[in-house]
């Protein structure tokens, strides 16, 4: 039940973006819970194999049935979700809308693990809660809402398993999370979220110690506080190599025109996407695994007076989101696919997003061709890199499809940025020491030296490239 005087016009907005969200579910066996009165079943059940519409109030089911049962694929259920059950692995899809934040922390927790049974390994958990305080402006006599944090929710999917076997789970990975853009341009409330995530095995020796890898980014290099030490000698908004001066460089390739719409890969917190929207007048959707970058980012997006029409943040997978193809005309990357093993399945989906004539921009960590020393195997394995030498990237994105591929080994240019960032952390020691503490200090400056070392010894290297959709 939408709360809000103009809850008709919101819907108009609102109802298709949460749609656009959702993976292809033609076909697919889908759970609806907390339906109500049926304005997503209407949605759902066109395309979907089946449907089991699920509310605990007899009235908004007989509503639903009324309006919807002409579908002739739909199960209207009237039953209490931490009640319900269903057979294992009975659903590809589980649908949930503004329902979790009417239950207890315990009951949450219960119920996401039943519906990780519910649904068949693959499928997906789409949710969509109210966050932080109410949405709406109706008064209430009474409010059974937890208006939760959505870090709650997050640390509630992360820590969500159930058996597989002797020596596997299943769990849930993030593919996305994101604040609903219609509160944002309609009411300036960031505080509608959507997370989708997926039913995976889970593999706990790729995830070094922490459940997931979002996990463990948010709480190892980019932990909130590791996060503000790198923009301190970066520049404001700016998480990667060179902060503004690489940026313009980059982006200059581009030749971005108003009105173009550019996918920012591991956006961080927001200093490209910023620096796009604003010079060039093009929409910018800035995707990160890390819910730390995002947080931060959507801070400086408000410092800055840039909305969502500008740059949209999203918490996201980018090997398993996916967008419509040819959404997009330039696809921008800052040293983040280091992270990501298999390049070629995402240049491949880099390919298939860009619109004819689009243009793919990437800077990433890389490595030299041959032997490396122990040290930097090391320094890679601690890390959880993927690291090819620039030349064999260039052909990966040959591999793709893409044409007018550059592949340019940036490692000078690498150096040369690295001993100008040291310089200035060292003239900034007092200032850095007293905003967090002489130990961050020191971290910054040798793994500065340290990437200085991996550079002269030509095992590290700094990789730039081009490359075209035809």
């Amino acid at each position: 039940m939408m709360l809000d005087n103009n809850a008709e016009e919101l819907t108009k907005e609102e109802l298709p973006e949460i749609m656009s969200y959702l993976p292809d579910y033609t076909g697919k066996r889908i759970i609806e819970l907390g339906a109500g009165i049926g304005r997503f079943t209407s949605e759902l059940a066109p395309k979907a194999e089946s449907v089991v519409a699920v509310d605990f109030m007899q009235d908004f089911i007989d509503k639903n049935e009324k309006t919807n049962k002409h579908f002739g694929n739909i199960e209207f259920v009237c039953a209490d979700v931490t009640q319900l059950t269903r057979e294992k692995e009975s659903a590809d899809l589980v649908f949930s809308n503004w329902l979790l934040m009417y239950l207890e922390d315990k009951e949450v927790q219960q119920l996401l693990a039943k519906l990780l049974s519910w649904l068949a390994p693959g499928g997906y958990l789409f949710i969509r809660e109210s966050c932080r305080h109410p949405s709406g402006d109706k008064s209430r006599s009474s409010n059974p809402t937890q208006y939760r944090d959505p870090a709650l929710y997050e640390a509630f999917l992360a820590s969500t398993t159930i058996p597989r076997d002797a020596e596997s789970v299943y769990g849930f990975d993030m593919v996305l999370s994101k604040s609903v853009e219609t509160y944002i341009k309609r009411k300036n409330n960031s505080n509608q979220v959507v997370w989708l995530v997926q039913k995976v095995k889970r593999d706990a020796s790729k995830t070094y110690g922490f459940k997931t890898f979002q996990e463990f980014l948010d709480n190892q290099q980019y932990s909130a506080n590791g996060i503000l030490r790198y923009e301190k000698i970066f520049g404001r908004t700016f998480v990667s190599t060179g902060g503004l001066e690489t940026t313009k460089e980059f982006v200059d390739m581009l030749k971005l025109r108003p009105g173009q719409k550019v996918l920012d890969v591991g956006g961080g917190i927001g200093g490209s996407a910023f620096y796009m929207a604003k010079e060039f007048g093009v929409k910018v959707v800035s995707i990160d695994l890390s819910s730390n970058m995002t947080q931060i980012g959507l801070e400086r997006a408000r410092e800055l007076g840039i909305g969502p029409d500008q740059v949209s943040f999203e918490i996201a997978d980018a090997t398993k989101r996916d967008y419509p193809p040819q959404s997009f005309d330039v696809v921008y990357s800052r040293d983040t696919i280091l992270h990501i093993e298999d390049k070629l399945s995402l240049f491949k989906q880099f390919f298939k997003w860009l619109k004819p004539g689009g243009k793919v921009l990437i800077s990433d960590y890389c490595c030299s061709e041959g032997k490396h020393t122990e040290r930097f195997l090391a320094y890679v394995m601690q890390r959880g890199y993927h690291l090819y030498s620039p030349s064999r990237y260039g052909k990966l994105l040959e591999e793709a499809g893409f044409v007018n591929v550059r592949a340019e080994d940036r490692s000078e240019q690498f150096k040369q940025v690295l001993q100008r960032e040291l310089k200035t952390a060292e003239a900034i020691k007092n200032e850095f020491i007293q905003e967090f503490c002489e130990e961050d200090y020191n971290y910054i400056v040798n793994g500065w030296k340290d990437k200085l070392v991996r550079v002269g010894e030509g095992d590290q290297r700094w990789g730039l490239f081009y490359a075209e959709k035809p």
